[in-house]
């Protein structure tokens, strides 16, 4: 595991991959919050739409965790921005991409990017930590969310009134992120050269079984977060256009509120977790944000978009808790847990959008948001989940520097 020895949080390297975060997922979001063009433009159902979201998030989370599983053996420091030429030449594809099966294609290329992307940049934000492990995951995931947050804005300002080919435009963006990364290149490369005594793996204080059936836990609360969060992403402006009767424009900036509470929360999940426990973060976030799905199909469109934004808030702080207490309990595999928990969330997030898509041309929009109101109840779960902070004081190991 190649975390840094000192105790030094270093900043400027989590603000670059936080920055390279912020455009790489701009670009992503901005294939979401365009649906509404392709599936007028392509004559596409809900369920076609499920499969463009399908096509990007597989890619990505069956990448992911193989190439967190060969980085931990075989650091890449360049990767980066590798992935990030792939994210680009996936948005130029789907800028002039004139059927369905060329729109999956570069949905696919975009999510390759992102597989190669967030398994080292997660590595990278934990070696900058200085020990404050989830504030260093918690700035370097805000930045991808605040991208999501930006996206459905530039969709509206920027591609929706100049047509699909503006994508185009935002190529620059990659290239930006390109330079950026090969920055961050260049201190992790530094970073590996440097002379590191010897020690062996660590391992979990839990027995396997134990471990086993934590991450099974972990995966259940995985499965509630990104099949609700799925629901938002991708059919929150149809559900609003529909239910509450209101025009595109208005609803990609509901879409916008839920994005901009998704930053923040995830902003502040992972101090609060270096200070009180991962394990109650999870707990809190995951069930405490029931009550609201429950009764968001029921409101109107003003208490609808404030109960949103807790939902969002509320939500995303649970995810870089999740990353770091995986971390935590399988110690020295970084890149493999990053890989899965970042593809987990990409594939959980794909096939729930692609299985609501269909549950909505079946059923209906407004009944994707009353089925999927009940999935934050398997929050109970996180009762199960050991407090591995008591298992490293009573095996004297060093816990994490307080944020």
């Amino acid at each position: 595991m190649n975390e840094s020895k000192t105790h030094q949080t270093h900043f400027g390297v989590l603000g670059a991959i936080s920055v390279a975060h912020l455009l790489n997922d701009t670009m992503q979001s901005l294939m979401i919050a365009i649906y509404p063009l392709f599936k007028s433009g392509l004559h596409l159902s809900f369920a076609r739409i499920g499969l463009i979201t399908l096509a990007f998030q597989l890619t990505a989370s069956l990448l992911q965790p193989l190439v967190g599983l060969y980085t931990d053996r075989h650091p890449q420091p360049f990767s980066l921005a590798v992935g990030m030429g792939c994210t680009l030449a996936g948005l130029l594809a789907l800028s002039f991409a004139d059927s369905f099966p060329l729109v999956l294609l570069a949905a696919a290329m975009v999510g390759t990017g992102s597989a190669v992307f967030h398994p080292e940049a997660s590595r990278v934000a934990r070696m900058a930590s200085g020990g404050r492990h989830g504030l260093a995951q918690s700035i370097f995931q805000v930045g991808g969310n605040a991208g999501a947050a930006i996206g459905p804005l530039l969709a509206a300002w920027i591609v929706l009134p100049n047509g699909q080919r503006s994508l185009a435009f935002f190529s620059l963006i990659a290239l930006v992120a390109m330079i950026v990364l090969a920055g961050v290149g260049l201190w992790y490369r530094d970073q590996q050269r440097r002379p590191r005594p010897t020690a062996p793996t660590p391992a979990s204080s839990l027995p396997s079984g134990r471990v086993r059936a934590t991450l099974a836990v972990l995966l259940a609360l995985m499965f509630s977060k990104f099949f609700y969060s799925a629901s938002l992403a991708s059919y929150l402006i149809f559900y609003l256009m529909q239910h509450h009767g209101i025009e595109v424009r208005e609803a990609q900036y509901h879409l916008f509120y839920y994005l901009f509470a998704v930053a923040a929360g995830t902003l502040l999940g992972g101090p609060i977790g270096d200070r009180i426990g991962r394990r109650q973060v999870i707990w809190v976030s995951i069930l405490g944000v029931a009550p609201f799905t429950l009764a968001l199909p029921y409101v109107d469109l003003g208490t609808s978009a404030v109960l949103v934004m807790i939902i969002g808030f509320l939500l995303a702080s649970a995810f870089p808790a999740m990353v770091v207490y995986a971390q935590e309990l399988l110690p020295g595999r970084i890149g493999m847990v990053s890989g899965l928990f970042f593809g987990l969330a990409f594939g959980l997030a794909g096939i729930g959008a692609a299985i609501l898509g269909l549950v909505a041309d079946h059923w209906g929009i407004e009944t994707v948001y009353r089925l999927c109101a009940f999935l934050p109840l398997l929050g109970l779960l996180a009762v199960f989940l050991p407090d591995l902070r008591v298992g490293r004081e009573s095996a004297g190991e060093p816990q994490p520097a307080r944020a």
